[in-house]
This record gives C-alpha cells, structure tokens and sequence, in this order.
C-alpha cells in the first residue's frame, strides 16, 4: 500500500507544480517597480535674486533706461545734402528761426469747402471783397484747392486786380493742368496779358 501511495505522490507532483498560480511566485519575488526609486522632481520656482553672484556678470550690462540717458539725435552723414527740405517739415511748432515764428496752417477740408460755399453766396451778391475773403481763408484750411484758387482769380479779376488775378489763374493751372476750368484760365491768362487787360470782364 505504501508503495502504490509513493507512485501517486510521485506521479503528481510535477502536476502540482504547474497548476500553483502566478500570484504565489509573484508574492515571493519583490516587484520590480517596488524596487525602483523616485524620481527627482526639478524645483520649479523662480530663481531669487539673492542668490546672483555680482561678480559673475559682465561688466557691460547696457545703458540705463532712465530719463537721464542721452540719445544721439543728430542726423546721418549728408543728410542736409540728400533732403535739403526736411528741417522745415521737422521744425517744432512754436519754434523760431531766422524769420521769426513758424507759421501754422490747420489742414481742415471741411472748413474750407464751407468757406467755398459762403464764398460763393458773397460772389452770387456781387459782393467780391467778402468773396475773396472767404476763398482765402478756404485756401488757409486746404492749401491748393483748385476750386478756391480759381474763384480767387475770378474775384481779383472782377476787383480790377489783373496782376493778382492773373497769379491765381495760373497757380489754378499748377494744381489742375486738366481740370475742369483749365480752358476757361488758359483764356484769363491770355486776357489778362493783353494792353486792355485793366478792363472788368463781363
């Protein structure tokens, strides 16, 4: 009995061995994530000045970004002779030269094109003294305005002003040397030059 009881033993003991589960083996190995270490988490605060060395930063830092700092303005090698014209652009209001006071014009189309328009009601009046005052003060708010040029001519012709008149009518042709009145100035011009050139137009 002995002998038959040591055969079965014997006969299932590799069956045992291989039916016993993973986890038994598991549990006497140590895991392998269980056996690493942490990693080191980096410090992500921000560094503190306290901890700069002085001595360890370059001598030249950069200048100052106070007020005080002075900043070179003058202009580049031949520029006066590149734009002969830019200190009259650039002169600061308020300014003063050799002439005196720089004088201003407010650019403003709006007023100009109602200084035409009251201009116009003076004009239709006979009134060409307050017309003309009125197209030059359009001519203050909106420099070279053909329109105000040519109604100026008209009026200085109707004032028996022909030098004047004449001025205008071509500074007319300067603005607009296709405009809509470029005839009618091209025959003032020639009118205007003639001996009877005195004489009011109609």
């Amino acid at each position: 009995m002995r002998t038959v009881l040591t055969v079965l033993l014997l006969a299932l003991t590799p069956a045992i061995a291989q039916n016993s589960s993973p986890s038994d083996s598991a549990k006497s190995q140590p895991s392998s994530s269980a056996q690493k270490t942490p990693k080191h988490t980096p410090n992500l605060a921000p560094p503190s000045s306290e901890h700069v060395d002085a001595s360890s930063l370059p001598d030249d830092i950069g200048d100052s970004s106070s007020k005080d700092t002075q900043i070179d303005i003058s202009p580049p090698p031949n520029d006066a002779k590149d734009h002969p014209q830019s200190g009259e652009v650039l002169t600061d209001e308020g300014s003063s030269g050799s002439e005196g006071p720089m004088e201003f014009h407010p650019f403003d189309p709006h007023k100009a094109a109602k200084d035409i328009e009251v201009g116009d009601f003076y004009f239709k009046k006979k009134s060409y003294r307050a017309a003309e005052g009125r197209y030059r003060e359009a001519l203050v708010y909106k420099d070279n305005d053909a329109v105000a040029t040519y109604k100026l001519a008209i009026c200085l012709e109707k004032l028996n002003r022909p030098d004047e008149a004449l001025v205008e009518y071509q500074n007319y042709l300067k603005i607009l040397p296709y405009g809509p009145e470029a005839g009618e100035a091209k025959k003032a011009i020639e009118r205007l030059k003639t001996p009877n050139a005195s004489a009011k137009p109609n």
